[in-house]
């Protein structure tokens, strides 16, 4: 075993069985933190957005922000009741893309694959992203280098959950449950406070908001409106990752559709519960808010400017600070749970991207590599490949979350008004064939619970569009286009691929004869090797072929070659630029033409090394000439090993780590214990 291959088991583990898949499956408790953990987290900056969006006529509109929570926590009703019916008619994971595809058609599937993957990208940058500023407003150390942090946390994410999901969900559930315990603890002791009449200000409470440019006068009922728009717009960043758990329902215990249902519904209920208690008490202690870059909108009571490098809290860090005023452990905390679930969120992106590109591998509309799965039965590739956009991202955006959420939630809101559509044809379709009067008053229930979720996303998508599409969402419309038109050319590639290779009459018939050219580089036991195989498959024709480069060299090879008395006859192609692959490659084509139905097998010898560095001092010729004559029709190529010296130091490499004990192979009697080997 190498030291790649140690490298890579102390960082992923040992590997899995493909047997030993059940073993990988999550209960509910550990399920809840996977693939709840973002639409859990949003409720750290959804409500900050809100506010922000409020501000720019300034702190008077906050009047406004518990009706916003209310209508986003009707969507986030409406969209769980929904996705419930989703889980027990499609467990089989596919999810929003399964629906659309089966009841809309191929070309909706693969809009709402498009916005999926477009949203599962953005989810880990956001998420990264957000947990890096909490990081760099406790850690000052951090500050400047939010980027830089959060790529280094992606890469950390990366690694555990290449480990596989069950592990990941295992290591993420204990701070996911902290978070819970942390807010909701907060906001029940600040209600608690409220009623008493004890509840302080937060400290952005004394300061003044001055509008933003272009809202300094009162606004017309319709720009009132768009506002408001807005701010519910944002505000909608809250349901994301509620579509996780209907695209991951493979991964749940049975019964999966069962437990996958019960921890959507446990997820609205939490996630409600803390986005409401959140708005509710920054609105009556007083929360100031603004967008980081119009800082210079906050202004003291006097009428001054903050500093242009105010560090402005986010409304849960500046709630924690004010309800646990006497008791400070109680607030760092809440801000260290969620600067960590903030980062975890992206755990859920990190298991539902794969397992959507495995199912699009298998319906050839992805690369089928992203179907494989690693070492830890997990989708490795797919893994690897969300890390390096979301880096991409993370870097190009300079890791920060209000120019990031401009682009978010209009891909989840695609798919969510699609899934929806197709969850009403599915009921409608059924109902034509069922004749059971309990089993058409369900799907007629859930038809409606359905309607009424396609009603509510497809105006959350409708002002989506309108209010940020100039603001950023061009750019994710543009991916999902960019998505939607890669998938279409990759499952076009992989049927005409197909029709290629479909057999036909033509496919039974043998080839005419058989013309066998061995190269020749010199007089050695490789060239002698080499004529050996090529004698041995019985050829029509064998002969074997030198590239002449200068005179001297090629009469020398003449001579040996008779003198030896071969039986082979020795062509010899002349070639004045001193060219080697090109000769051959001519050679070739004009044996192919002269007989149209026969095959040309090319024997090449090579050398097999041990070392790495050795491998660039040879076979650079063989691997161009044999990269060249791919591209020939009714061209074989066949390589003829002759193993140098120290590649059988390689092999010994080789066994001495297969002879390396391993923990547990004493007691299976793999290796002798200390008392000898175990007996039978």
């Amino acid at each position: 075993m190498g030291v790649g291959d140690v490298s890579k088991r102390i960082l992923l583990g040992r590997k899995l069985r493909s047997t030993q898949l059940g073993g990988t499956l999550l209960r509910k408790r550990v399920a809840l933190p996977v693939f709840a953990s973002d639409a859990l987290s949003s409720v750290a900056y959804a409500p900050d957005e809100i506010f922000i969006m409020l501000s720019l006529v300034g702190a008077s509109s906050y009047v406004w922000s518990w009706k916003i929570g209310l209508a986003v926590a009707a969507v986030m009703v409406a969209v769980i009741a929904s996705y419930r019916q989703t889980v027990h008619a499609y467990p089989s994971g596919g999810g929003d893309y399964e629906v659309a595809k089966v009841n809309l058609g191929k070309t909706a599937g693969m809009t709402v694959a498009s916005a999926l993957l477009v949203d599962y990208v953005l989810t880990v940058a956001v998420s990264i992203s957000a947990g890096s500023q909490y990081a760099a407003s406790a850690l000052p150390v951090l500050s400047g280098h939010e980027a830089t942090f959060a790529v280094a946390l992606v890469v950390v994410l990366t690694a555990a959950n290449l480990r596989g999901v069950r592990e990941s969900g295992t290591i993420f559930a204990v701070p996911t449950y902290a978070f819970m315990v942390a807010v909701l603890g907060m906001c029940g002791l600040g209600l608690v406070r409220m009623i008493t009449g004890t509840l302080p200000d937060v400290e952005s409470a004394s300061l003044r908001i001055v509008p933003a440019p272009g809202y300094e006068k009162q606004l017309t009922t319709l720009a009132l409106v768009f506002l408001l728009a807005r701010a519910f717009s944002s505000g909608c960043a809250a349901l994301t990752g509620v579509e996780a758990i209907s695209n991951g329902v493979p991964a749940f215990r049975r019964p999966k559709s069962k437990n996958a249902a019960t921890t959507l519904l446990m997820l609205g209920l939490i996630a409600i519960s803390m986005m409401m208690s959140i708005i509710l008490l920054a609105r009556q202690m007083g929360l100031k808010y603004v967008d980081p870059h119009d800082i210079d909108r906050l202004r003291y009571a006097d009428g001054t400017q903050v500093p242009s490098d105010y560090d402005q809290h986010g409304a849960i860090a500046q709630i924690a600070r004010a309800v646990f005023s006497d008791f400070s452990p109680g607030f760092y905390f809440v801000v260290t749970m969620t600067g960590i679930v903030l980062v975890l969120a992206a755990n859920t992106a990190f298991n539902g991207f794969p397992v959507l590109g495995s199912i699009l591998a298998k319906d050839g509309l992805a690369p089928r590599a992203l179907g494989q799965r690693g070492d830890r039965l997990a989708y490795s590739n797919g893994i690897l490949f969300l890390a390096f956009v979301a880096i991409v991202l993370i870097v190009a955006f300079d890791a920060e979350v209000t120019r990031l959420i401009q682009l978010y939630i209009v891909g989840v809101f695609v798919s969510f008004t699609l899934s929806q559509l197709g969850m009403i044809r599915h009921w409608t379709r059924h109902l034509e064939s069922e004749i059971d009067s309990t089993e058409r008053r369900k799907m007629q229930r859930s038809r409606v619970i359905n309607t009424v979720g396609l009603v509510f996303t497809a105006i959350v998508l409708v002002v989506v569009l309108v209010t940020k599409f100039l603001s950023g969402a061009w750019i994710t419309v543009l991916a999902m286009v960019s998505f939607f038109l890669i998938m279409k050319g990759i499952r076009g590639h992989y049927t005409r691929v197909e029709e290629e290779l479909a057999i036909d009459d033509e496919d039974k018939l043998l080839p005419t004869r058989v013309h066998a050219i061995v190269l020749v580089s010199k007089m050695h036991k490789p060239t002698l090797r080499a004529l050996a195989f090529a004698k041995a498959a019985r050829p029509n024709v064998l002969e074997a072929v030198y590239v002449g480069t200068d005179d001297h060299t090629t009469d020398e090879l003449l001579k040996q070659w008779d003198k030896r008395g071969m039986d082979v006859p020795l062509k010899v192609l002349h070639s004045p630029y001193r060219e080697l692959v090109r000769p051959i490659v001519e050679y070739t084509v004009e044996i192919r033409q002269a007989n149209p139905r026969g095959v040309v097998a090319v024997y090449i010898p090579e050398y097999v090394v041990g070392h790495w560095w050795e491998q660039i001092l040879h076979n650079q010729t063989a691997l161009r000439l044999k990269g060249r004559l791919l591209f020939s029709p009714g061209v074989m190529v066949s390589s003829v090993p002759f193993q140098l010296r120290s590649s059988a130091a390689a092999l010994e490499r080789e066994k001495r780590g297969a002879r390396r004990a391993r923990a547990g192979d004493v007691r299976r009697g793999a290796v002798d214990g200390p008392k000898g080997p175990r007996q039978s």
